[in-house]
């Protein structure tokens, strides 16, 4: 059986469609599974061994020079690896016309959300079969749920992301990871609670470190680390070499951005701060422990966030 899945972005959004590759590996252990993803974000479905391929695409990219020579050969060359074959089953859990449109590059069968559950309507009109799955579901359980009415299968309440890491952090020494860096300033959790909630993890025997990717993210986070004892701004690097620090640290905290649901799915203890969006909807989900703090336009405040990490360290 071979099938395509087709989950390009966000971060987060991939993360959870990681579950569906495990369990599609259960009902059927022999199938071939290949995956669409946003080239930026491709090292993470490289985590699950379920996936023999993943296919990059670069959308992001692309829309920035449509109408240069060298994006549509680009173009071309994905439409000619995406018809290299035919596929039992395509599924696109993206539910965005984008996704569609892409999914209909492959020979098969294309199936999908309904207009009605679609994040865009239109999109249902580019699939052979469509499933209606709530939009009041978790994320991860709308993905599951849909690839489960495709290809057949009733879900099960167990939920496995199905990724691991090699143990070689660069930092060995007790940690907890402070994810201090959102994509929307309206997620973002006061700099004076992050350094009063890395005070308290130092004062616990625990090295901060925090990542960060662009400049302003590196100057908030080096202004934060600079007030906390011992903490360090790690190095830039890439979603698999950060996975492998985020599996050796003792605590994970951070707002709502995907690596906090990284974390959560790589078995680590983790809590996501909650202040613009629902957490019931996006928040983490796993089986380890994971808590979501905090909602829409009421952020956890440092005591909340100390209460509920202590008994996980």
């Amino acid at each position: 059986m071979r099938i395509l899945l087709v989950k390009t972005s966000s971060l987060g959004d991939v993360i959870h469609n990681l579950p569906v590759v495990t369990d599609l590996r259960a009902h059927f252990p022999d199938a071939a599974i290949d995956w669409v993803v946003e080239e930026g974000f491709a090292d993470i479905p490289r985590l699950h061994p379920g996936v023999r391929r993943v296919i990059p695409v670069a959308l992001r990219r692309w829309r920035k020079s449509l109408l240069a020579p060298a994006t549509w050969r680009e173009i071309n060359a994905l439409r000619a690896t995406l018809k290299e074959q035919t596929y039992d089953l395509m599924i696109d859990t993206q539910g965005l016309l984008k996704s569609a449109l892409i999914a209909r590059m492959a020979r098969g069968r294309h199936c999908g959300y309904t207009a009605e559950a679609a994040r865009e309507p239109l999109a249902a009109r580019f699939y052979d079969a469509n499933f209606d799955v709530p939009k009041e579901l978790h994320a991860v359980l709308r993905n599951r749920q849909l690839a489960a009415l495709a290809a057949g299968y009733v879900v099960s309440p167990a939920l496995d992301y199905g990724i691991a890491v090699p143990s070689a952090p660069t930092i060995t020494e007790p940690s907890a990871v402070l994810l201090t860096a959102t994509s929307r300033d309206d997620k973002l959790w006061p700099e004076e609670h992050w350094i009063k909630l890395g005070r308290a993890l130092h004062e616990r025997g625990l090295a901060c470190l925090l990542p960060a990717g662009s400049t302003p993210e590196r100057e908030r986070a080096a202004r934060i680390a600079r007030a906390i004892p011992g903490a360090t701004v790690l190095p830039s690097m890439g979603l698999a070499d950060l996975a492998v620090q985020l599996a050796a640290a003792r605590i994970v905290i951070g707002v709502d951005t995907g690596l906090v649901h990284l974390a959560a799915a790589l078995g680590r203890p983790a809590l996501a701060l909650f202040s613009a969006s629902d957490p019931a909807l996006t928040g983490v989900l796993a089986g380890t422990p994971a808590i979501n703090l905090g909602s829409r336009g009421q952020p956890p405040s440092v005591d909340d966030v100390l209460t509920a990490a202590m008994p996980l360290l």
